[in-house]
């Protein structure tokens, strides 16, 4: 295994997913405020699911989005 090509692909994926899922969670907030259906002041659970078939890993993350 070549140790620094696994980190920086791993990381560069990482990356990926975070920028990702922020802007994602930032448009779906600025809709649902847009279209009444949140008030802005609430906190939602989240689970985000990191799966990776090939080597049989699936994990649950939890946590919580807070507009406030």
């Amino acid at each position: 295994m070549d140790e620094e090509n696994f980190n920086l692909s791993m990381r560069k994926f990482l990356k990926m997913v975070g920028v990702s899922s922020q802007h994602e969670i930032e448009k779906a907030v600025a809709a649902a405020i847009a279209n009444g259906s949140v008030a802005g002041t609430e906190s939602f659970p989240a689970k985000v699911t990191l799966e990776i078939a090939g080597l049989k890993l699936k994990v649950d993350f939890d946590g919580e989005i807070r507009l406030q």
